[in-house]
């Protein structure tokens, strides 16, 4: 069963339970007005005649009616029978008013009776009769002698008028009772219908969403303030963060697919020339074994141009060879290196931060950067900005960063000066990194930290792996430092890393 059939049908429960209490309310108070006045007067002529038949003699001797009552007293309307129970117990009408007595226009109307044993001593009842299916309403009210009861007279009038209006009443209350009820029950529909409605334009977006196709898709929202439209905030809240984490879930993954290609790529390059070396030195010196005496499996197409060779030749092509090995082994190393410290960025590694002078620091990395291999010229300074200045950060990571923007330099500066300097900026210290080389182009600048991302191979040498920049990237966001690029075409590069300052510091 729907929500919108269970409030519906709860509201037209409730409902029915009012219309029937307001009904039984309405009926029994235009019940009671309509015989209550009806009553007094059957009260009133009870008591009047009562009080005549005992000033007029002894019960047992019979009563004269058209004496007692008044000629106020309108028969048409009224009717009265007197029951005597000195005969026998069951009674006898021992006399009843003229309208009562047989005519030619009506047979003879008689009230029931009780016998003298059921009838009480000390107060009256009003009882409903029929005669021929005429209603009517009896006041029996017993007449005592010596706290005997000897008679009973009852005063009786006709109810039809009444009852006709009970029953046109009733029939109302039914119907209307009814209409109400399936006007409530259809306008509990429309109005649920319309409640809900926001709740089905939920189902229908979360539906869409399911398939993954629209996670775009926001739910309409009409009213602010009611529950609904906090509902609706809430799950559009949530389908903003559901499609923040899908689509970092893509970038994650086409990233992640993109970093094993490239480094596929990358690993298979010094491993094909090591394997090409290792083959080369392999037909050297198995001819040489070859031209042993006693030798077999010489390899017939290699071994003759290898055996041509001289012991100077051989030696010189097979240093040549491990050189170029060693070479590929080293770059393979720093790949691995970097890969291991990009990794480590994905998996979320927290440093050890710890108190760093920034003079000590930039002076050591100046130090090693003097003996890397270069064409350009190397030159400190001015440092006196790093005097007395500390940072919060790790040590090795930070001289890490500095030498990726050294060697960088060095790369893409085939003549001129690369030169580390530092600078102050209100509660942040810059390292500098410039450079005189080949610039780099505007519309590669924000591409530069981008991993396996390497600029225009026609401008200068990249023998690296395009990795640097990105792991250079990684520490300064782990230190809440930002790296700023200043570039120009053909004029050089300037890489500067702004850090926070450790509170207490000198200006």
């Amino acid at each position: 069963m729907s929500i919108r059939l269970r409030l519906t049908l709860w509201y037209s429960g409730l409902l029915a339970v009012t219309l029937v209490a307001f009904g039984v309310i309405i009926y029994g108070i235009v019940q009671n007005n309509t015989m209550s006045s009806l009553k007094d007067q059957l009260k009133r002529i009870s008591e009047e005649t009562q009080v005549r038949m005992t000033s007029q003699g002894r019960m047992g001797q019979g009563v004269n009616l058209s004496g007692v009552l008044r000629s106020a007293i309108d028969y048409n309307s009224f009717f009265i029978q007197i029951v005597n129970y000195t005969p026998t117990i069951t009674g006898v009408v021992d006399d009843k008013t003229p309208n009562m007595r047989p005519s030619a226009n009506r047979p003879e109307l008689t009230f029931s009776f009780p016998r003298q044993n059921e009838v009480s001593s000390d107060k009256y009842a009003f009882v409903n009769r029929e005669i021929e299916g005429v209603p009517f309403i009896v006041l029996e009210k017993p007449i005592l002698y010596s706290d005997t009861v000897v008679g009973l007279l009852q005063v009786g009038a006709w109810t039809g008028r009444e009852e006709q209006l009970l029953h046109q009443l009733r029939s109302i209350l039914w119907f209307a009772g009814a209409a109400g009820l399936i006007a409530a029950f259809l306008l509990g529909m429309f109005l649920s219908r319309k409640a809900l409605m926001p709740i089905n334009r939920v189902t229908e977006a979360a539906e869409r969403i399911q398939s993954g196709s629209e996670l775009s898709l926001r739910i309409p929202r009409e009213k602010p303030n009611d529950e609904i439209g906090r509902l609706t905030d809430t799950l559009n809240a949530m389908l903003s963060g559901v499609e923040r984490a899908y689509k970092n879930l893509e970038d994650s993954n086409a990233a992640q697919r993109r970093f094993v290609s490239d480094a596929s790529h990358e690993l298979r390059t010094p491993l094909t020339t090591i394997r090409g070396n290792v083959d080369l030195l392999e037909k050297i010196w198995s001819s040489e074994e070859a031209e042993q005496p006693g030798s077999e499996g010489t390899d017939t197409l290699s071994a003759p141009s290898a055996s041509a060779l001289s012991e100077t030749e051989k030696r010189g092509m097979s240093l040549e060879s491990i050189r170029d090995i060693a070479d590929e082994a080293r770059r393979m190393s720093g790949l691995v290196n970097h890969l291991l410290s990009l990794a480590r960025a994905d998996a979320g590694y927290v440093m050890e931060m710890s108190d760093v002078e920034l003079r000590p620091l930039a002076e050591e990395a100046a130090r090693r950067a003097a003996f890397l291999p270069r064409k350009a010229e190397w030159a400190v300074g001015p440092l006196e900005a790093l005097d007395g200045v500390r940072v919060r950060g790790n040590r090795d990571y930070l001289l890490q960063l500095l030498f990726i923007l050294i060697e960088n330099g060095f790369k893409y500066t085939p003549s001129g000066v690369v030169r580390l300097y530092a600078a102050r900026r209100d509660n942040m210290i810059g390292l500098s990194v410039a450079d005189t080389g080949i610039g780099i182009a505007a519309d590669e600048v924000p591409h530069i930290f981008e991993r396996f991302y390497r600029v225009d191979v026609s401008r200068g040498e990249t023998s690296g792996t395009g990795l640097g920049l990105s792991i250079a990237k990684w520490i300064a966001d782990m230190h809440h430092a930002r790296i700023e690029v200043r570039t120009r075409l053909s004029e050089g590069t300037v890489f500067t890393v702004w850090l926070p300052v450790q509170q207490g510091d000198e200006a």
